[in-house]
Parts: structure tokens; sequence; C-alpha cells
């Protein structure tokens, strides 16, 4: 059964906030060596410079694996997920990279949560290109708010180069998120948190993501960014095609100062405090349905993600 992370900054004292190559690779060790397949490692918004570096790392860390695989594997971008999680590595237990999520930096002040809203900016064109330029091979997916001003159009323009846009960081209405969706947005990052809430005279982007059949959403499935109800609440009401389990794992998720959830000295939750096999073994004790989940982190996100997959081994 292949587990696909698509949304997780670190774990184990290891962040993609580095320069160091070792440590994009020890993210993708500890994740493996907990049952994780693949990984799409998440970078936090920054100044463009600091982000295309960080793109460059995860990059080279992506190249050093492939070459300590089988040399006939194709390579994520070229061919399918079975394709680019290499046997050997995976015998190993080390996750496989398989390409990068951008959280930011075209997301709403209002709804930063733990990022740094001096980092973020105006979604126009001129600010994309210099941020992916030269590296469309390996974004996979860029997180921006769709009620910002020029959103729309830069959703399109990503849609229409494979790139999968994920609504969130977001005040957006239910019209908004509407229209990003038809703009070409595929998902919504990490339901409820950092967006507008559901009201019942305004549904938000939380309510879309919710009412609407076809558009996916994350989900961090630890006990802090949801509330149990919560979380059965989504189960219950969300298209089970459409559910994505991620971990959002941090810095601090695996260290002693995660026994409690990943926050700031104000209570600011900074991150997941599991990785994805440790939720759903916690959310099966509690009586969720094993195989439902299990569908939330291989099928879904490979479908998301528009890849194939094969079962590569049993958590």
């Amino acid at each position: 059964m292949d587990i696909i992370d698509i949304h997780t900054h670190g774990i184990g004292g290891y962040d993609t906030r580095t320069t160091d190559i070792e440590h994009i690779l020890r993210i993708a060790e500890l994740q493996g060596a907990e049952g994780v397949t693949a990984i799409i490692p998440t970078l936090y918004p920054a100044p463009i410079k600091v982000m295309r570096e960080s793109m460059l790392l995860v990059k080279k860390a992506m190249e050093r694996q492939k070459d300590l695989s089988n040399p006939l594997s194709p390579s994520f971008s070229k061919g399918g997920l079975s394709e680019a999680i290499d046997p050997a590595r995976i015998a190993d237990r080390t996750s496989r990279i398989i390409g990068v999520h951008l959280e930011g930096p075209f997301l709403n002040p209002s709804k930063c949560g733990a990022l740094n809203a001096m980092t973020f900016l105006e979604p126009i064109e001129h600010h994309l290109e210099e941020l992916i330029d030269g590296f469309e091979d390996v974004v996979k997916i860029i997180t921006l708010a769709p009620e910002l001003e020029g959103a729309t159009q830069l959703i399109k323009k990503l849609t229409d180069r494979g790139i999968i846009v994920s609504m969130g960081h977001s005040e957006a209405t239910y019209a908004q998120a509407e229209e990003g969706f038809n703009a070409g947005a595929k998902g919504i990052t990490h339901l409820f948190n950092a967006m507008s809430g559901f009201h019942h005279r305004e549904p938000g982007l939380a309510g879309f993501g919710l009412m609407n059949r076809d558009v996916y959403i994350e989900v961090i499935a630890d006990p802090y960014h949801l509330h149990p109800k919560t979380l059965e609440y989504i189960l219950r009401t969300k298209h089970p095609e459409r559910i994505i389990i991620v971990s959002d794992a941090v810095k601090e998720t695996h260290t002693p100062s995660a026994r409690e959830g990943v926050v700031d000295r104000h209570g600011t939750l900074l991150g997941g405090a599991m990785t994805i096999p440790e939720a759903l073994r916690k959310l099966t004790q509690t009586g969720f349905d094993g195989d439902a989940l299990l569908r939330c982190v291989s099928e879904n996100p490979v479908r998301y993600l528009n890849v194939s997959s094969r079962a590569t081994y049993d958590v």
C-alpha cells in the first residue's frame, strides 16, 4: 500500500528551511521509517530568492535519490508514481521525494496562521515567473488565496502548465472559492485551518470544500487541528474520493516539544504533530473505518496528482 504525504515541511529536527541537502534527504528517511512511501516536501513562503534556493535543494535531493535508485526507473515527472518509487530505496524505508509543494507566497495576510505574512506577494504573472522559472518540472502544487486580485488569472496559468493549485490561507467567500475552482484550482489546503470558516450566512472556503463534490481537500488528522467531531463530520459529509489526509509535519514533529501539539509561545499551531501512519492508527483505534482512511492517503492523492500507482509494501 502506497502512502503519499503531499504536505510535509519537516520532522525530527529537520526542516525544508535549510541550505543542506542532507536535511532534505533525512526528512525522507525519517518519513520512510514511519511507513510513508512518497512525500512532496512543502516550502514556506519566503523571499523569492530563498524559495528558489529551497526548490533547487529539493530538486538536487530528488536527483540524488534517482542516482541511488534503479537506473531503469524514470523520474516522477516522466512516469507514474510506481515507477518513481524505487524498490531498492523502499527496502531501506526511505520515502521517495516526488516534487515540491509551495505553500505561498500568494496568500492572504489576514489568514497567515504561523506563516510570515511579510513575505506574501501579489499574485501577478511577473512574480510567478520569477518564482518558478526553471523549476516547472518539480513544482507539483502551489497553495494560493483565490480572492486576491489577479489570483484567478494566475490559477489559469498554473493549471495550463500542469501545476495543481490548492486554495488556502484565505478569506475567500463561497463564491470566490467557486470562482477559483472554475478557473482550475483542484484542491483546498488543510481544510478549516487558516481560512474563512463555515457560517450559516456565508459558507466560506471551508463550506465550499465540504459541499463541492469535485474539489479535493487536505485534512490534518492530528488531535490538535480538528476536533474529533469535526473530523467525523468531514468524513461523513465529503465525497470520500476527494479527501486527502496530510501530516503538515514540521521540524518539531517527533521531538519532545510535540507531545502536546506543535505550537509557538502564543499557542499558535505551527504544524502537524503526527506522521500519516500515526494518524491512521489513532483514527482506526477510535472507530474510524480503516479501509476508507487508507484510500485517503493512497488512492486519493494518486488521483489528485494524476499519476499511476501500484502496491509497493504494506504499512
